[in-house]
């Protein structure tokens, strides 16, 4: 046993949530030991990227009441109404604590000359709630808090370590499972090592990456989704994927996001021949909510079989285009387009998974000492639509929530028992690398063409079938291969794209982002219910597959 694998909480991580709460950790209880894990460089995450900002209530007009009203209308009747109340409430002392560890938020001078925040606004908000700093809000997030985090010495950090599975064990006399730790794939050295933990935090992240066109970065594949559901976690409201409506369409630009704030300043949605389009499909035009302005502009792509379709705001002034979207404004500029002078191409992709692991509100997930925060949970704050800018205040607020409970628990936690080294005495190295790139683009391509923004039955069927094939042949090549870091992720994917699959099958309604055409309306005959999937319920799932 290496001396570097006993923790006291292992958080595999290192965005937001993660960061957030190995700060909060190490801060109240100096003594213990936190691990950082990462999959790859620390900044890898969507955090990094979030452009938009932290929605909070600051604004001397606006009220707790309607950032809780406008939080539920979006999420189409299956958001928590306690959770929300809960996390709204928090907002702005977590922009105080933020505030506290040097984000340096963007200001403005008040009538009085003293200055304050600058807040944007965005979609489904009834007010000016957006703190942000510039248009990069993610990246000036995560330096500050990284360099919070680095100055602790009780928190070690761990890069480029993915992780394989958790570990979970059962005392003697003990119905149920606690978690022990997990095996984790050291990518430098190539090796699986063992890491003991007596609490476990989930900071994953989404899975995005599941579909041919994605906001996220790469790593966004789903992993603590499917390592909590090989645990025995539920799994709630996968059927519910957000596809961000505007993403740079580009070839030499994967993935890089055009901030709904540039459609909440002004900008237009154009057809290629110049004509505004989004009047047609509702009232609020631009201002609509994502799902509404993500299946307008799919409908539009389709039935004029364009591959995009434009985001124009050079009609504004040059000088406030520039000093409001630095960074979209640069990154365009790299690729020749003048966004003040010309329009953006632009496709929907996904965005945000409001689906993800079953936690209460402290975090906990059903299998003991193992807690769920930030995208890969699902606390019942967005429903079945998330409103812009929640994601990362849930990600602080949750950090919060556990870390709370987590210190109240830990004195009590009994040490982990010895656990079993990883075996890999049966398997040999692959010499067809070909065969997991192969899966890879063929899972993206059907979960995007039968599983995306505008679904049917028949398509479902469909997907249904392929995943079940694909599930096959991977744990067989996982069985025989030695692991490598592109190996665990479509491992990994396979399994969020099934449960996506399946949560979709069972919801025989549209609702919020769950968009399908044999069922085109909500379904009113009885109250609206979460879908939750869970190992016991559905024996024939194998978890190893």
């Amino acid at each position: 046993m290496h001396n570097h694998d006993l923790f006291d909480v292992l958080i595999i991580g290192s965005g937001a949530s993660g960061l957030s709460l190995a700060i909060r950790l190490a801060d109240q209880a100096p003594r213990a030991r936190i691990a950082v894990v990462s999959k790859f460089a620390l900044n890898e995450g969507s955090t990094f990227y979030a452009q938009g900002g932290i929605s909070a209530v600051l604004d001397t007009q606006d009220s707790l009441d309607s950032h809780i009203d406008d939080t539920l209308k979006a999420g189409a009747g299956l958001c928590d109404p306690a959770i929300v109340r809960l996390t709204v409430n928090q907002g702005k002392d977590c922009i105080e604590w933020l505030l506290a560890h040097g984000l340096p938020f963007t200001q403005e001078r008040a009538g009085d000359g003293s200055s304050r925040l600058h807040l944007n606004r965005e979609g489904g908000h009834t007010h000016r709630r957006i703190a942000h700093a510039a248009d990069a809000t993610g990246q000036a997030l995560f330096h500050s808090l990284e360099k919070s985090a680095t100055a602790y010495p009780s928190i070690h950090f761990f890069k480029y370590h993915g992780v394989v599975d958790l570990i979970t064990t059962q005392e003697p006399g003990d119905r149920h499972e606690r978690i022990a730790g997990a095996y984790i794939y050291d990518a430098g050295k190539k090796k699986v090592e063992v890491f003991r933990a007596r609490m476990i935090a989930l900071a994953t992240g989404g899975a995005s990456k599941v579909y041919l066109y994605t906001s996220n970065p790469d790593v966004s594949t789903g992993d603590g989704i499917a390592l909590a559901w090989r645990a025995g976690c539920r799994i709630a409201n996968m059927e519910f994927m957000q596809f961000h409506p505007t993403c740079l369409y580009h070839p030499d630009a994967r993935s890089f996001l055009i901030s709904e704030a540039v459609r909440g300043e002004g900008g237009k949605l154009i057809l290629p021949d110049g004509s505004t389009f989004m009047e047609k499909f509702d009232p609020r035009a631009e201002l609509a909510p994502r799902d509404v302005v993500a299946r307008a502009i799919d409908h539009e792509i389709k039935r004029l079989g364009v591959d995009c379709i434009y985001l124009d705001i050079s009609h504004k002034p040059a000088d406030v285009i520039r000093d409001h979207f630095p960074t979209i404004h640069a990154r365009c500029l790299e690729l020749n387009i003048d966004i003040t002078r010309q329009p953006i191409p632009v496709v929907p992709a996904a965005h945000y998974t409001c689906g993800g692991v079953l936690t209460d509100s402290h975090a906990r997930t059903n299998v003991a000492g193992l807690y769920a925060i930030g995208e890969v949970a699902c606390t019942g704050l967005h429903g079945a639509n998330r409103m812009a800018s929640n994601s990362l205040l849930e990600c602080l607020v949750f950090a919060r929530q556990a870390s709370i409970d987590i210190l109240r628990r830990l004195p009590d936690t009994p040490l982990p028992p010895a656990l079993p080294e990883w075996d890999e005495s049966l398997v040999s190295n692959s010499d067809e690398e070909v065969v997991v790139s192969h899966n890879w683009d063929e899972l993206r391509r059907f979960m995007w063409d039968y599983v995306g923004i505008v679904r049917t039955d028949k398509r479902l069927e469909r997907a249904k079938h392929r995943v079940d094939l694909l599930k096959k042949e991977i744990a067989e090549y996982y069985g025989n291969f030695k692991v490598t870091s592109d190996l665990l992720e479509l491992r990994n994917l396979v399994v969020v794209a099934d449960l996506i699959i399946r949560s979709a099958i069972q919801r025989k309604e549209s609702r919020g982002l769950h968009f399908t055409l044999d069922y085109p309306a909500p379904d009113e005959s009885k109250p609206p219910r979460s879908t939750v999937l869970s190992i016991d319920q559905d024996q024939t799932v194998n978890p190893s597959a």
